[in-house]
């Protein structure tokens, strides 16, 4: 019984340095197998206990969308790609649409973001697609 909670013991303790929820449902899986154990019952049933716990835990938890898993698109995420935001200049572009720049000493295809006007001039990295940077007119600070 007491090796039940010590073992949730650690798993807090582990919880507290990592900082997710998985190990706060294994202590709480841990803690139900020692009160199984406590009851006095054979350990299959204190195994089962600690799975049932932690597995309806981790169930309510993603239901509840605690757990629900974060995805960053990195292709317009300034904080994963440090090209976004950055500045290039089209000289003009073609009747598709698209275009060549200069860029970090390499030739980069470029095309448009929806809905922008077709301009040369400055314009701001707001996407990365693969090898094709996708564009916005930068706007001019006002007066």
């Amino acid at each position: 019984m007491w090796i039940w909670f010590g073992l949730a013991a650690a798993a807090l303790i582990g919880e507290v340095s990592s900082g997710t929820f998985y190990l706060l449902l294994v202590a709480l899986g841990l803690t139900a197998a020692g009160l199984v154990a406590w009851a006095g019952l054979a350990l299959e049933w204190q195994l089962l206990a600690c799975a049932l716990v932690a597995l309806l835990g981790l169930l309510v938890l993603r239901r509840r969308g605690i757990l629900k898993k974060r995805e960053v698109n990195a292709a317009r995420n300034a904080a994963v790609n440090l090209d976004i935001g950055q500045t290039v200049n089209v000289e003009h572009w073609s009747d598709a649409g698209g275009a060549r720049v200069q860029y970090r000493g390499a030739s980069w295809e470029v095309r448009l973001a929806d809905g922008q006007p077709r301009q040369p001039g400055p314009h701001v990295i707001t996407e990365i697609h693969g090898a094709v940077l996708v564009l916005a007119p930068k706007s001019k600070p006002a007066r």
